[in-house]
């Protein structure tokens, strides 16, 4: 199955990048998820950041889109997809930091040279690129 989803590159004034820490596979990974039928991918982006840190996204821009064998994933529960994932890139923001405890369990920004090991696959790609471009 094919999947949309929107995720959010959240950089700080160090250039450190937000990331998430998921309760349901323990891998580090961006802010975002799934777009509800219809929705816009930016605000569907916005929508999930907020819903998942308590981050307002004042504005953001297109940073890149990846699909293909790098956004194959196999949840906990078997579902299989591929993800068309749209990730933004913002230092636009506003609010207090704090984790859902429902999708993530912990929220950090890290150096780009410091990024945790385990990092969610389909989420390599888009942060390799984010280093490529601070390089």
């Amino acid at each position: 199955m094919n999947v949309s989803t929107a995720g959010m590159l959240i950089l700080d004034d160090e250039d450190r990048v937000l990331l998430q820490l998921r309760t349901d596979c323990d891998v580090w990974c961006l802010p975002g998820g799934m777009s509800g039928l219809g929705e816009n991918l930016l605000d569907c982006a916005i929508r999930e950041t907020f819903e998942e840190t308590n981050i307002i996204v004042k504005k953001a821009e297109l940073f890149g889109i990846y699909s293909g064998d790098t956004q194959h994933h196999i949840y906990p529960d078997g579902n299989e997809v591929y993800f068309t994932a749209i990730a933004y890139i913002t230092r636009d923001f506003e609010g207090e930091m704090k984790a859902d405890d429902y999708e993530c369990s912990k929220l950090e920004f890290f150096a780009l040279d410091k990024l945790p090991t385990n990092i969610a696959p389909s989420n390599i790609p888009i942060l390799n690129d984010l280093i490529s471009r601070f390089s």
